[in-house]
């Protein structure tokens, strides 16, 4: 006898809220988009139809990244002035990319991961 593994269609499969938050998904469905622009959140899930009007994540998510990508490029750069001693213009165009690519890099999922944060600790669904 062969075990049916599907879910039933009444009832919706489970999803990991963090992991669709982290991908820029809906994390009341996992399958719509949460973002509109860069960093504009959509009113409601395309999916779903979950509303995100009364979310606010403020700068919560800029605070996390900035301290996440800052960190070790400036604790890094900090020991190769140290180590190698280069010249502090050499440092500044190694280092200013670096943080401005982990910044832009890290922004929309760190984002979307307050958004799943604020929406499981709320109990929002729908």
């Amino acid at each position: 006898m062969i075990e049916d593994r599907t879910t039933p269609r009444d009832q919706p499969a489970r999803i990991d809220p963090i992991r669709a938050g982290l991908l820029c998904r809906c994390p009341n469905c996992g399958q719509g988009r949460l973002f509109a622009g860069f960093l504009r959140v959509v009113e409601r899930c395309e999916a779903c139809g979950c509303d995100f009007r009364g979310l606010n994540t403020g700068d919560g998510a800029a605070v996390f990244v900035m301290q996440a990508a800052g960190a070790p490029v400036v604790f890094g750069a900090l020991f190769i002035q140290i180590a190698l001693a280069p010249p502090v213009w050499a440092v500044a165009a190694v280092a200013l990319p670096l943080v401005l690519g982990l910044s832009l890099g890290l922004m929309r999922p760190g984002k979307g991961l307050m958004i799943a944060l604020q929406m499981r600790e709320g109990g929002r669904r729908g």
